[in-house]
């Protein structure tokens, strides 16, 4: 087994305080890189613990707070070796039923907050004159359509165009961009979207685990470890020809 090290790397993790986002941070930390962890639900601005960890507030819908955010990155942290967006939220509901403010509000975060974390990430890193790595976590809903879920695929869509934008744009500069795609992955807001997407289609939240492992060839749905350990190997030198790609990881849900 080839063990990754990232001992001297600083990884900057949005969304690590839960699900998908602490599964990475609790990876990068195994591998030994500093790691900073920026989530909503934490109450500082910037509150080190230890000598390889640091958990910062940002709420991401403000493209003002993500400014302010990597100001305080860049002051505390220096330009990070590398970013991975993980933050993300979801409505669900029929297109024709949905509302526009949560659209705008899906978007805020999946999409805008995303965009401007990255564009300021890659602006430090050009500057630097330092390689680096952004890492977006899309979604298998970035290459297929799934019922009451418009405004999340949309905004992964967006996610996986943005990405081939900027590898394109980066890669002369040694800065690397790709996106990881999960399949179904238990975590709260699986379990949310179960419930709520059973209402909307008259199934248990049982019914519909039961569907979704019916729709995995490796027959499981898989846990925030799973994407976690693609994240850490795209951030590692083994990737380093790697660029602009989207990585499925849905057990063979997704093959394309």
């Amino acid at each position: 087994m080839i063990a990754i090290d990232l001992t001297g790397q600083t990884v900057v993790v949005t969304g690590g305080g839960s699900g998908i986002g602490a599964g990475i941070v609790e990876l990068f930390l195994e591998s030994g890189a500093r790691v900073i962890s920026a989530d909503l639900r934490y109450s500082d601005d910037y509150a080190p613990d230890g000598e390889r960890f640091a958990a910062t507030r940002l709420d991401l819908s403000s493209s003002q707070d993500v400014e302010r955010w990597f100001d305080l990155i860049l002051e505390r942290e220096g330009v990070p070796d590398v970013l991975v967006n993980c933050a993300g939220i979801s409505t669900m509901d029929y297109v024709i039923d949905s509302r526009t403010e949560d659209w705008e509000k899906v978007f805020a975060i999946n999409s805008t907050g995303l965009y401007v974390a990255s564009k300021r990430a890659a602006r430090a890193m050009t500057e630097a004159q330092k390689p680096g790595s952004i890492i977006q976590i899309a979604s298998q809903a970035g290459k297929n359509g799934y019922r009451a879920m418009g405004g999340y695929c949309a905004s992964k869509h967006a996610v996986l165009g943005l990405t081939k934008v900027m590898a394109v744009e980066l890669a002369a500069l040694g800065i690397r961009v790709n996106a990881v795609c999960p399949g179904i992955v238990e975590t709260a807001m699986k379990h949310r979207e179960r419930i709520e997407g059973g209402l909307i289609r008259g199934m248990t939240a049982e019914e519909i685990y039961a569907e979704d492992c019916s729709q995995v060839p490796l027959g499981r749905t898989a846990q925030p470890r799973d994407v976690a350990n693609v994240v850490l190997f795209l951030a590692s030198p083994l990737a380093s020809y790697m660029t602009g790609q989207a990585i499925n990881v849905t057990g063979g849900m997704t093959m394309h």
